[in-house]
């Protein structure tokens, strides 16, 4: 197996050289880099990265915990992170969890066994505390707001309350929400919005595990079914408003006549419906989180608050009077 001695030879250069040209270090004159470089071509060289990593003691590579791959608002954010890596030279690996605390703990021990150089936590079910126990073998950021961690968020409770507003201003007076996770950190903030714009003490109209098209379908089938029943929803996804949309529209009703819906989001989704929807710059989420997470100011635990936008649609117009 050809080392950088070899190369050192073939190029006609130091051992020193050759490791500065590896390592892409800006003094090293262009004729000897072309020299290096060359012997690297023709020698077939290929870099012993386990041995890069116990020299720098860095892999490269940032560790992404997130619930679900395939779910866009994790699936938006995962792509943030993958073009940021890709800019500056980084891996990443992604571990599925499915919200399971035993696949949580695996992630973490990777951090731990230095797997990873750091870690980036779309969502997750373990406590906070419990996470950042682990912050001693690397930096933690969040994608949501937590106190004293490195995190870049949404404020969902001003984003679910600009979408209950804007109801409100449409003439609506019977409003329901639909969550997600109930006892998530997004979720607790948008029930705390809906109880402080909307209803405090009402939970008739708060649909709950409200997470795919298919949730969106059930809590249509649901609301069709109550004998009072909200005349507008500002739903936790674009995707379970397009659930609540096709399935209604199934059933004869008209939107926004019988039911206007706010989606959340901002998704392609949301456009093919013309959708009114809540958008979130979910990649810029990403791009900062992992911008965060390779830097040297991660100690300090730096909090980002990307603003959200209410673009409008048809699913939600003012009420005829």
């Amino acid at each position: 197996m050809t080392n950088i001695r070899d190369l050192a030879r073939e190029a006609e250069v130091s051992v020193t050289t050759v490791s500065r040209v590896l390592n892409d270090h800006p003094y090293v004159a262009e004729d000897k880099r072309r020299a290096v470089q060359d012997a690297i071509t023709k020698l077939g060289y290929i870099r012993n990265q386990t041995a890069v990593q116990l020299s720098t003691g860095q892999t490269k590579t940032i560790g992404v915990m997130l619930p679900y791959v395939d779910h866009p608002y994790h699936a938006a954010i995962l792509h943030g992170i993958a073009q940021c890596a890709f800019e500056e030279g980084y891996r990443f690996l992604t571990w599925q969890t499915n919200y399971i605390a035993s696949h949580e703990q695996t992630v973490l021990q990777a951090l731990a066994q230095r797997e990873v150089d750091g870690l980036i936590v779309v969502s997750h079910s373990l406590p906070v505390d419990e996470i950042l126990r682990y912050e001693q073998y690397g930096p933690i950021v969040f994608c949501e707001h937590h106190e004293d961690v490195s995190s870049v968020y949404i404020n969902h409770y001003t984003a679910f309350q600009s979408g209950l507003k804007t109801l409100q201003s449409f003439g609506h007076t019977q409003i329901g929400i639909c969550l997600g996770r109930p006892d998530s950190t997004n979720s607790r903030a948008r029930k705390q919005a809906y109880q402080d714009t909307v209803s405090p003490e009402d939970t008739s109209w708060i649909y709950q595990q409200a997470l795919t098209i298919e949730d969106g379908a059930d809590i249509a089938r649901q609301w069709s079914n109550q004998s009072c029943r909200p005349s507008a929803l500002l739903t936790a996804s674009d995707h379970v408003a397009a659930g609540i949309i096709l399935e209604l529209r199934k059933q004869g009703y008209r939107i926004p006549e019988d039911l206007a819906v706010i989606g959340f989001d901002g998704s392609d989704l949301a456009v093919v419906l013309n959708l009114t929807t809540v958008a979130v710059p979910y990649e810029t989420i990403g791009r900062q989180a992992f911008s965060i997470a390779i830097s040297d100011n991660w100690r300090d635990h730096p909090q980002i608050e990307i603003p959200t936008a209410l673009l409008s649609g048809l699913t939600a117009v003012k009420v005829k009077e």
